[in-house]
């Protein structure tokens, strides 16, 4: 098990890796990702955006690989990021088809144990989901309003 201070430096190296110019930008685009469907998903990743989908969906399983194999101590890892709740939660509703798609049934899987591990996490999934939801909607209201 890491000591505390172990897992704050890999958090904080995650932290900063999260920095990177095109990480940010994969993360912004991810913020506003809206699939509806299975077809929006893949459509999206094999899109111009691809690229940013992929790097973003597969830095939050990295991470979560390092909560899951004990690098990192978990409580410490869920109350400093957040974020890993987003991601989880748009690509949840694809995952079965996902993995068949690929061939690969523990696709996402890190991020699927950690995120379904926290405490109240249904709950904490749907209500980050709908906030994510309502600020795209607001958003876009703000958009067309000007």
């Amino acid at each position: 098990m890491p000591t505390p201070f172990e897992s704050a430096q890999l958090i904080l190296t995650l932290y900063d890796q999260r920095r990177e110019e095109t990480l940010r930008k994969a993360r912004d685009f991810f913020l506003t990702f809206d699939p509806q469907s299975l077809e929006d998903y893949t459509a999206a990743m094999m899109g111009p955006q691809g690229a940013y989908l992929r790097q973003v969906v597969s830095y939050w399983d990295m991470a979560a690989s390092l909560v899951r194999n004990k690098a990192i101590d978990e409580k410490m890892f869920a109350d400093a990021n957040g974020e890993f709740i987003v991601v989880f939660g748009k690509v949840e509703p694809f995952l079965p088809q996902l993995r068949e798609m690929f061939g690969n049934p523990n696709f996402l899987s890190n991020l699927e144990w950690l995120t379904l591990g926290l405490p109240d996490a249904r709950n904490r999934i749907d209500g980050t989901a709908a906030r994510i939801k309502g600020m795209i909607a607001a958003r876009n209201a703000a958009q067309t309003a000007a």
